[in-house]
């Protein structure tokens, strides 16, 4: 099941609100925690039956390591409480292993996801960040809470903690996560998709077929494909905890703005980055111990990024490709791009983005090194001919319309607008949610076209 369908829409999310809101009032957020427990565990099972007992393991290894490494933390005995932090890292880590990397197994939706979650709380426990959980009802709703379970944002525990036992629900709470919701089913729907069609378009021609325009605009539509696609997801999922009485943090900061890769990776995928940066790279000394270590460290860190992605050469070449260009301007680079007119910085951060997706977006290296000679115009139709110049103009307007949307214009005009007058906000933002759901089931009931790229993570 998925946010951006019709059962999802019109059953799932109306079922789960209303038996949400009407939870009893005596100890209501045990009550809601319950209810968030038990419908995510079925939207999970929804799709993956069979792995919910793997999640339902990871939950218990974790409450029970998590609990006990707190435990011998109170009782100053830390030698003990690593103990149980290793297992705990030992146990989700080998899972991760084993369904993800040894090609044995189907890859459990969101494993990667909600296994680097639940790790979080063993660490925060043994680190004095987080209290430990005594509650397992209220354990399981942080592991398994279906707005963010199969593709993030990625939430530690010592963020949410005190939101699992003590929230509030209110109007205004209610209308900024619907605002949220809307916006993200419409970046999925009428944009993701679209972008999507279009690269599905150009890598169904044969090689003898594609001209090197239409190889180039391919990737230029998968550029802004992943970006709506996971971008959406995420503001579906920040709209849909705020709903829930959950904050939870960003996940993008229009990431396509960026003058340089270093800026980039601080606005694209912000909870995996923080949690890498947090678990990994300051562990390990981060910059604190000289440049060769420094060096060294990020290396660690984005080969394991690529790697999270998955086992293939082609995420680890793409981990280690932005590898690359971030040492590059750590030790001279950054220092160039700051001199330079701010265009020049843009184009250059695009430049490097748009060819790191280019490795990102094939498993199968073969598969990507025939498309590479496609934009190099070898074995190709030509530069270009009427099909794919029809291609191109046939979708100036969708274009354009990524193009804007992808920079924090829009949201710079809204937030003038209803600045303005409050009767007017609010008309315009129930007109804004009521076009785009409107618009989103009108393509849902139409499309075939419909998946999200992240859930294979």
């Amino acid at each position: 099941m998925v946010f951006s369908s019709l059962l999802f829409l019109t059953r799932f999310l109306p079922c789960v609100l209303l038996i949400y809101f009407i939870a009893p009032g005596c100890m209501k957020n045990i009550w809601r925690n319950l209810i968030l427990f038990v419908f995510s565990l079925v939207f999970y099972a929804w799709g993956e039956p069979i792995y919910i007992w793997l999640m339902l393991f990871s939950t218990v290894v974790d409450y029970v390591n998590g609990g006990l490494a707190g435990y011998f933390v109170e009782k100053n005995r830390k030698s003990i409480a690593r103990i149980f932090l290793v297992l705990s890292v030992v146990i989700n880590l080998s899972l991760l292993a084993v369904f993800k990397y040894t090609g044995k197994y189907a890859l459990p939706i969101g494993i990667s996801f909600y296994t680097f979650q639940s790790m979080s709380y063993t660490i925060d426990v043994y680190r004095g960040k987080a209290k430990t959980e005594k509650n397992i009802i209220n354990f399981g709703a942080y592991i398994s809470l279906f707005p963010q379970l199969i593709a993030g944002p990625i939430v530690r525990f010592s963020d949410i903690a005190v939101q699992l036992r003590e929230r509030r629900v209110d109007l205004g709470r209610i209308c900024y996560g619907v605002v949220r919701f809307s916006c993200g089913l419409g970046k999925k729907v009428l944009l993701a998709n679209q972008a999507g069609a279009v690269f599905q378009t150009v890598t169904g021609y044969q090689p003898q077929q594609m001209t090197t325009l239409a190889a180039w605009f391919g990737i230029l539509a998968f550029m802004f494909q992943i970006y709506f696609d996971f971008s959406g997801y995420s503001d579906m999922a920040i709209g849909l905890m705020a709903v829930f009485g959950f904050d939870i943090p960003e996940n993008f900061d229009y990431p396509y703005e960026s003058k340089s890769i270093t800026e980039f990776w601080r606005r694209w995928h912000i909870s995996l980055g923080s949690w890498f940066r947090e678990y990994v790279y300051i562990p390990l000394g981060g910059s604190r111990r000289g440049m060769a270590r420094t060096f060294i460290n990020i290396f660690i860190v984005w080969f394991l990024t690529g790697l999270w992605h998955g086992a293939t050469v082609n995420f680890v070449l793409w981990g280690l490709y932005f590898c690359f260009f971030l040492l590059m301007e750590k030790t001279w680079l950054l220092r160039l791009l700051k001199r330079l007119p701010d265009w020049i910085s843009h184009v250059y951060a695009l430049v490097v983005i748009y060819f790191g997706w280019l490795l990102f977006a094939w498993e199968d290296i073969r598969g990507h090194r025939a498309y590479v000679k496609a934009m190099a115009g070898i074995g190709t139709a030509g530069w270009y001919d009427a099909q794919s110049v029809y291609l191109v103009m046939s979708n100036v307007i969708l274009l354009a319309v990524l193009v804007i949307g992808a920079t924090s214009l829009p949201q710079r005009i809204a937030r003038a607008v209803t600045k303005r007058d409050g009767i007017v906000a609010a008309l315009l933002q129930s007109g804004f949610v009521a076009v785009m759901l409107l618009l989103s089931i009108a393509y849902l009931v139409n499309g075939t076209y419909n998946p999200f790229l992240y859930f294979r993570f």
